[in-house]
């Protein structure tokens, strides 16, 4: 029987070659993604075999404490598809017990099951100091292994009952993205700064946090071969006891949810017809918020309107770089500016917004006291493009200005920057509209405007956002000029004033909303 399921999965893993060209092409670059990521671990691992085992310790357990919670919550947050789902089986008469093996069994034959079996095999070299230490590496390799695969197949069967429709499949995959987007800085600002400690010493915040992982599910199986190599041989049996335990259990887990999904097989909406033709308002709660978000993300995506914004947003800073960089100011300076440039103008974008909408906005008015929905989700593409953009561009920021210590002013100086401008821009949005391209009209028109709405709003709401930010781009300028515990200061200031000027400027610009609705809809019909 294991057979004919590692025939089947061979089988599929055979169709993938018959796809389309351009679908082909994307598995091909997966797998050379794959085969080199598989080169670069299983390398790092044997160079890891020189370090300091105290070191090697907390690099390997934590890493491989990551890679099993990935492989256990990755497919349940996606909503990955099974296409050996258990339930496909229910008419053949297979027996749970064997059918659990079987689809186990066959689920090695994946590409991310094969790689953590060769990276977890190639402990075996970081841990090859004495023959019980390797052997011990081998076993809790393959344990480990065991533990990743075992836990996907039940977080991917757990996620067929719980993501049954293609919205919640994707709200599950947007909320994943963004929580790794925020919590990807976070364990990077964690290992560069002295929150860490010296790991080679044993002290800090990652050797405890590597030496807790190790009595979890998570690392325990990882700490095993570690704690050998320290001596600490009853530790690491006890370790080993805890990581069978661990595998023990979700075989039980794995077995009695087969046998559940065999006699209740459950359905998954037609991909076909599921939210047919609504676009993001299929997407979307159905609240005022979730409709106008739909609305806005809409517009965002179809728009060629809002596409023109974006241009705004990296243009300056490319142009300050190409100037200063003519200048010659040093690299490491330069390398810490476009950022927070980007983030000024991204938040600043939504200060005209309503007037964008141009006679819809009607809709929003006769709907009756929606002002807060109205603030909110005009917000969220912004927040959609900046947390990526703050996540991800902070730590380039500060890795090409070889100054990973600026992390903490970086993040705070930039969300402060994002933040405040959609809090200042949900009141001038509402207070000043003034006259914007017309639906259909070319992007770069712009109406001439009779008074000075347009020039004021502009610029007050710009240079509004660039002074409640000014606490936390003085303390970032410190702590790279002066004395580094100010990046912290700027951290946390620009995070506190970020957030209270947000929280204002959406109350004050919903109320503002709700009670100037006549005169928004006249600015509107005068555009």
């Amino acid at each position: 029987m294991v057979a004919e399921f590692l025939r089947l999965r061979l089988r599929l893993l055979g169709n993938a070659g018959r796809r389309p060209a351009s679908q082909l092409v994307g598995v091909l670059i997966g797998l050379a993604y794959a085969a080199v990521m598989t080169i670069a671990l299983v390398a790092g691992l044997v160079t890891l075999r020189d370090a300091d085992p105290e070191l090697a310790r907390t690099v390997v357990v934590i890493s491989g404490s990551v890679v099993v919670a990935a492989f256990w919550l990755v497919p349940v947050v996606f909503g990955l598809t099974d296409r050996l789902d258990p339930r496909s089986f229910a008419l053949f008469g297979v027996t749970d017990g064997r059918l659990a093996i079987g689809l186990l069994v066959a689920a090695f034959l994946g590409v991310p099951a094969l790689v953590v079996t060769i990276v977890g095999l190639a402990t075996a070299v970081t841990w090859s100091q004495s023959p019980g230490s390797t052997l011990l590496a081998i076993v809790s390799g393959l344990i480990g292994a065991i533990t990743c695969v075992l836990g996907a197949r039940i977080s991917i069967s757990l996620g067929s009952f719980a993501f049954t429709s293609r919205r919640a499949r994707e709200v599950g995959a947007v909320v994943g993205v963004l929580a790794v987007v925020v919590l990807v800085p976070g364990l990077l600002l964690l290992m560069i700064t002295s929150w860490g400690g010296n790991a080679s010493a044993g002290d800090g915040v990652l050797p405890a946090l590597a030496g807790a992982l190790g009595w979890t599910p998570l690392g325990a199986a990882w700490a095993v071969p570690a704690d050998a190599v320290n001596g600490q041989w009853v530790y690491a049996v006890l370790k080993l006891l805890i990581a069978v335990a661990t595998v023990g259990l979700l075989w039980l887990a794995w077995r009695g949810l087969v046998g559940l999904m065999l006699v209740s097989p459950g359905t998954r909406d037609d991909e076909t017809r599921d939210e047919a033709g609504l676009g993001w308002f299929g997407r979307t709660p159905s609240t005022p918020t979730g409709a106008i978000a739909a609305r806005v993300l809409t517009y965002w995506a179809r728009d060629p309107r809002y596409f023109a914004q974006l241009v705004i947003v990296p243009a300056p800073a490319v142009l300050a770089v190409l100037v200063f960089a003519f200048v010659g100011v040093p690299i490491e300076y330069l390398a810490l500016l476009p950022l927070p440039m980007m983030c000024v103008f991204l938040g600043w974008v939504v200060h005209n917004d309503t007037a964008f909408d141009n006679t819809a906005v009607w809709l929003h008015l006769v709907a009756g006291r929606v002002g807060l929905a109205d603030r909110i989700g005009r917000m969220i593409p912004i927040v959609l493009i900046a947390v990526p953009l703050i996540g991800i561009g902070s730590f380039l920021s500060v890795l090409f200005a070889d100054d990973l210590d600026a992390l903490p002013a970086v993040l705070g100086v930039c969300t402060c920057l994002v933040l405040t401008g959609l809090g200042l821009g949900s009141i001038f949005s509402a207070r000043f509209p003034y006259a914007a391209t017309r639906p259909g009209d070319s992007a770069f028109t712009q109406p001439q405007s009779t008074g000075p709405t347009s020039v004021l709003a502009q610029l007050f709401s710009l240079f509004g956002t660039i002074a409640l930010s000014t606490p936390a781009l003085v303390y970032g300028v410190l702590g790279v000029f002066v004395d580094p515990m100010y990046l912290w200061v700027s951290l946390w200031t620009g995070l506190g004033v970020g957030v209270v000027v947000l929280v204002v400027g959406v109350i004050a610009g919903a109320r503002i909303f709700d009670r100037r609705g006549p005169e928004i809809l006249a600015a509107a019909q005068r555009n």
